[in-house]
């Protein structure tokens, strides 16, 4: 099988600066109805947790969009809810049946790119502890392209995206898989803003901001814009600069970028104390530990 990402490493800078942009809850207001309408629902029916959906819920919602773990892959997010489950009161007290996520935390330990391809591959060659994430996981793909249509980019991310497509290589960097990427991006007519669209498949935002851009820019002139904690990280596991789309104030982060943070980017007086500020208030947006 070739490898997905070699077409980062293969990436060729055009431009003196590179911008890495996530895309779930950073481009659209998309998390909510995703993980809400799509992901929780499917989590509630193909694991068997009718009976304590409202903690499920609660547990899915908070590891998702509520937490430091907000924006994380699906795979390693679903193990993090179940042992978030499994540690609750009351779902003991119901005796409910969690899923069987032993086979998923193994996989997750020696692949990079978890994604649908290589889960499919995995159940394909016989890894049946696999079987009932990949159903899942299928039905989550199957009902986010059912239901997810017509949200539009955020206000003022296509004005920031004509603003730094002057000076920049720009790159979308997620978690999401490809196909969803690109029929999003595409459905708005903003896929020509960025010179490539990188999903889970081709590995982590780590794996991604380092194939593309490490060592081919100067890392002042590396930008990652993310909602995330995973994006912050990716970023800064790179050496590079990261601004925050605030979870809950994107209107005005958005406006912030647009009006200040490029034009501090371009000309190099962004890092230090003003992506301290940045960090600071984004850091105080998502709680590590839940309210229960």
């Amino acid at each position: 099988m070739s490898d997905p990402a070699q077409a980062l490493r293969d990436f060729k800078p055009s431009k003196e600066f590179f911008i890495g942009i996530d895309s779930d809850g950073c481009i659209f207001d998309s998390m909510e109805i995703k993980h809400k309408e799509c992901f929780t629902p499917m989590f509630i029916k193909h694991f068997h947790l009718q009976a304590i959906s409202k903690y499920a819920r609660e547990v899915w919602e908070f590891v998702n969009l509520y937490s430091k773990d907000r924006g994380a892959n699906r795979f390693p997010a679903l193990a993090r809810a179940v042992k978030f489950l499994d540690a609750r009161g009351p779902v003991k007290a119901r005796g409910v049946t969690l899923p069987n996520i032993t086979g998923l935390e193994e996989w997750m330990k020696r692949e990079t790119k978890l994604g649908n391809a290589t889960l499919n591959s995995e159940v394909a060659n016989g890894n049946t502890s696999l079987a009932h994430i990949k159903v899942w996981s299928d039905a989550v793909n199957r009902t986010v392209e059912d239901i997810v249509h017509g949200v539009p980019p955020f206000p003022l991310v296509r004005e920031t995206l004509v603003k730094l497509t002057g000076f920049a290589d720009a790159m979308c960097i997620s978690q999401t898989p490809a196909d969803a990427l690109k029929r999003e991006w595409s459905e708005h007519s903003i896929d020509g803003f960025v010179q490539m669209i990188a999903g889970q498949e081709m590995g982590t935002k780590t794996e991604h901001l380092k194939f593309a851009a490490t060592g081919k820019y100067a890392p002042t002139k590396i930008l990652m814009i993310g909602d995330a904690p995973g994006d912050f990280k990716a970023a800064k596991s790179n050496g590079a600069l990261f601004f925050p789309i605030n979870p809950g104030k994107e209107e005005s982060s958005w406006e912030r970028l647009l009006g200040e943070g490029l034009d501090r980017f371009y000309k190099g007086s962004y890092a230090g104390d003003y992506e301290t500020q940045l960090v600071k208030e984004f850091d105080a947006c998502l709680p590590e530990k839940p309210s229960w």
